[in-house]
């Protein structure tokens, strides 16, 4: 497995299994993105998906976050979207935002979509792996490569929806009016997605995060029965090829959920700036759970100081205990001052939590 071989800055590692570090280690969700001039850059001479199916540039962009800014992780550069190209659903990111322009909503729409195996993903998101392979040449080991992937829930949700929502009410009609094929829907979803990510362990990431980001506009009984079951299967799919393999999950929006997200299976907890991280470190306290989290992102727009202290805050509030990994609470956002960014990530690196 990957993790055997050794990393120069593995604190990232250390940290998803609740041992003890040095330090604090940190990243951003989303810190290869539109943020930084440099990725800009690059986005100007191609399109999203051209730059995700590019295994030269999206590595490049990976690795822009760690030359920049000196974080501990590298996030390969993808979507969660892309997966669901090759399963049938016709994908575009033409407008700038990802659209379905024929969303999945009858029973002979879902009856297109299909699970792939590993082999299939294989052949078809070839460019994936290969981004891994890019990454690695490059990196030599110095910290750790994560993967991810979206959990059967939202990923449906974009296919149902058409896009982006604010009411999911279409993936929601669906589940109240056809339920079975809401379930098959999850099911091929969930196949994938487990040997999706199987795949990129193979290849070399270190560990991997579900993002299960629209969970939490389900009701706590529909959550039970349309996002766990199917993010259980995945964890413990994963599980059975990569016995040890570090998962994190992230939902946002966890106050309602942190019980459920607990049942998943995850070693990491990834939560919002909604939620108390106190609160959550002392509930999860004696399970061996990760915590990661909570910056709200928009606190990156705010002076030099306020990200300074804002920052402090959060990780007085994590505690000094084992298991904690410093992150936003959603992705960082495109008008996000550079500096700002790094100062986020440099007051965490120089924070002594002993």
């Amino acid at each position: 497995m990957s993790t055997q071989i050794k990393i120069k800055n593995d604190l990232i590692l250390k940290a998803l299994r609740s041992q003890k570090t040095d330090r604090v280690p940190v990243w951003m969700m989303r810190q290869a993105g539109r943020y930084l001039p440099e990725y800009q850059a690059i986005r100007s001479t191609m399109s999203f998906l051209e730059l995700c199916k590019n295994p030269q540039k999206a590595a490049e962009v990976s690795l822009q976050p760690y030359e920049i800014l000196g974080v501990d992780a590298i996030i390969m550069f993808s979507d969660i979207l892309v997966l669901l190209e090759p399963m049938g659903a016709g994908l575009d990111f033409d407008t700038g935002k990802p659209r379905f322009v024929n969303p999945t909503r009858s029973q002979e729409d879902l009856n297109k979509i299909i699970a792939l195996d590993k082999n299939q993903l294989k052949d078809k998101c070839s460019y994936v792996y290969e981004t891994i392979d890019e990454i690695k040449a490059k990196l030599n080991n110095e910290i750790p490569i994560l993967g991810f992937a979206g959990a059967p829930w939202t990923l449906a949700s974009y296919m149902i929806e058409g896009g982006g929502s604010k009411e999911f009410a279409e993936i929601k009609k669906m589940m109240y009016l056809n339920p079975k094929g809401m379930h098959e829907l999850l099911e091929k979803l969930s196949i994938s997605v487990t040997n999706y990510l199987i795949n990129k362990l193979d290849t070399g990431v270190h560990a991997v995060q579900l993002f299960d980001t629209w969970a939490s506009v389900l009701s706590i009984e529909d959550y039970q029965e349309f996002a766990l079951p199917y993010q259980q299967k995945i964890i413990s799919g994963i599980r059975a090829v990569h016995l040890d393999a570090s998962i994190t999950l992230y939902v946002n929006g966890v106050s309602n959920v942190i019980d459920f997200m607990i049942q998943s299976g995850a070693n990491c907890l990834s939560i919002d700036w909604r939620a108390n991280l106190k609160d959550i470190r002392e509930y999860v306290s004696g399970q061996n759970l990760a915590i990661q989290g909570n910056f709200d992102p928009c606190a990156l727009l705010g002076t030099k100081d306020q990200v300074k202290s804002k920052t402090l805050r959060m990780l007085e509030q994590a505690g000094p205990g084992p298991g904690y990994i410093a992150n936003l609470g959603h992705g960082i956002l495109p008008m996000v001052p550079v500096e700002n960014a790094r100062i986020f990530i440099k007051t965490v690196q120089s924070f002594s939590n002993h």
